[in-house]
């Protein structure tokens, strides 16, 4: 099952009951198994970024799906990456010319 990294940046909306995050972190894990995702792990960060999830979901459809209905209850934006392991990175890498 490919795997994302989320990166989250609290909206004003968010910031504003920024003592639900936690709260909300769950409910994004009620959420995704909706969608056929898993979110792995939640991190709260310093930086740019102040949230980094690790979901993996069955497709980039899906995981689209979720952060779309995450992103429309208005408390966080988000970025998304599809992370490679090693194995799949091998496979890549196994496959060039």
């Amino acid at each position: 099952m490919p795997t994302y990294i989320v990166l989250g940046q609290f909206t004003d909306q968010g910031i504003r009951n920024v003592k639900e995050t936690t709260k909300r972190a769950q409910a994004l894990k009620d959420m995704a198994k909706k969608f056929g995702a898993t979110v792995n792990a939640v991190y709260w960060t310093l930086g740019q970024y102040d949230i980094a999830t690790i979901v993996d979901a069955p497709d980039d459809t899906s995981v689209n799906a979720l952060l779309l209905s995450v992103g429309a209850l208005g408390n966080v934006r988000t970025q998304t990456l599809r992370a490679f392991s090693a194995d799949e990175m091998g496979q890549i890498l196994g496959r060039m010319a």
